[in-house]
C-alpha cells in the first residue's frame, strides 16, 4: 500500500545548499591556526549536528582548554569571508526538486541545525528565496538537535501534517537518525561521506541525488516494499 506524501520536509547544508564544505574549511583551519587540528575523521562525526553540540564535542577532545570564543570568531569570520568570495551554490535537483513540489502542491518545510543568522545568510548567499518554504525551522527553536527528533516533530507540528505523511531528505547520519525517530519516511541523500550502516538501516531510500527524490516522488513511495 502506498503512503502518500503531504509534506516534505528538507535540511539545508549539504543537501539543498553546497555549504557543508565551507563549514569543514572553516572549523578546520580555524582550530589549526589555534593549535588544535581537526582531523577529517572527527570532523565528520559532526556533521548535521548543532554549532552547540559541535563545541561540545571539541572540549570533549581537547579539554576544558580549549579557546572556545576564540575558535567561535575565527571560525565564523572564515566562513563568512568564503561565502563572501564564493557565493553558495545548490545543489543539483533542487530546482526541479522545489518546481515539482509546487506544481504538485505539496508544501515544504525547512528543518536546519544552523541557527537562524545562519540560515538566513546561507539562504541569501545561495540566491534561494525563503518564501518557497511554509516553515524554516532551525537548531536554536527546539530543546534537542539532531540526532534527536526534536526538529522533526516540530517541523510536522507547524505543517500540521502527521510525521508519518512527511518525507525527510537529509544528508547526514544524524539528520537521517533524527527524521526516521520522528516517524518520517527518510530520503537520504549523502554528501560529505557516505552513510553509516545505522543510518542506512534508518533510510527509507539512499540515493545519488535530488534528482533521484523527484523521480522517487512522481513513482509514488511505497515503504514495505523497500529493502
Amino acid at each position: 500500500m502506498t503512503r502518500p506524501v503531504e509534506a516534505v520536509v528538507l535540511d539545508m547544508d549539504g543537501l539543498m545548499l553546497d555549504t557543508e564544505h565551507l563549514y569543514k574549511f572553516a572549523w578546520q583551519k580555524a582550530a589549526s591556526q589555534l593549535g588544535y587540528p581537526l582531523d577529517d575523521s572527527f570532523y565528520f562525526t559532526l556533521v548535521g549536528k548543532t554549532n552547540a553540540a559541535g563545541e561540545d564535542a571539541l572540549t570533549g577532545r581537547f579539554g576544558q582548554d580549549f579557546p572556545m570564543a576564540n575558535f567561535r570568531q575565527s571560525w565564523s569570520d572564515i566562513w563568512r569571508e568564503t561565502v563572501r568570495a564564493e557565493g553558495i551554490p545548490l545543489k543539483p535537483g533542487l530546482t526541479d526538486l522545489l518546481e515539482y513540489l509546487e506544481g504538485s502542491k505539496i508544501p515544504a518545510a525547512v528543518a536546519t541545525s544552523s541557527d537562524q543568522e545562519y540560515a538566513a545568510l546561507s539562504l541569501g548567499a545561495a540566491k534561494l528565496d525563503p518564501q518557497r518554504f511554509v516553515h524554516i525551522v532551525t537548531g536554536e527553536q527546539v530543546a534537542k538537535g539532531k540526532p534527536a527528533p526534536d526538529i522533526y516533530l516540530e517541523a510536522a507540528r507547524r505543517l500540521g501534517v502527521k510525521p508519518g505523511g512527511c518525507l525527510a531528505i537529509e544528508d547526514s547520519d544524524a539528520g537521517i537518525l533524527s527524521a526516521s525517530g520522528a516517524g518520517m519516511m527518510a530520503v537520504m541523500v549523502p554528501d560529505l561521506k557516505p552513510p553509516s550502516n545505522e543510518a542506512r538501516h534508518a533510510a527509507f531510500r539512499v540515493v545519488s541525488s535530488l534528482h533521484d527524490v523527484v523521480a522517487l516522488l512522481r513513482q509514488g513511495t511505497q515503504p514495505e516494499d523497500s529493502a
